[in-house]
């Protein structure tokens, strides 16, 4: 997949916490999803995570940080908006 320019890509070197997380290629971290848009969805996000005192620690996790995943995170997003909006409606 070609990242560069896509809309599914972002890569902030020039952030102060680039890489807030530790991944061995830096030049293919994305950061488009810098706050983890699958955080609410608690223990369904699919994601590497564990819970400390309730707290849900997501150090672990790269999901939001690999492009080939940014489809699976819209999808899980749509999936999730979709059930609300059934929810709200019925």
């Amino acid at each position: 997949m070609d990242i560069k320019n896509s809309y599914k890509f972002f890569n902030n070197t020039a952030c102060q916490y680039f890489p807030c997380h530790e991944k061995p290629d830096k030049e293919h971290f994305n950061c488009l999803f810098c706050y983890c848009p699958l955080y609410m969805l608690g223990d369904k996000c699919g994601g590497r995570f564990q819970y400390h005192g309730g707290l849900k620690d997501c150090s672990a996790c790269h999901l939001p940080h690999l492009p080939e995943y940014y489809d699976t995170i819209v999808a899980k997003l749509s999936e999730h908006i979709s059930e609300g909006v059934d929810d709200y409606f019925n």
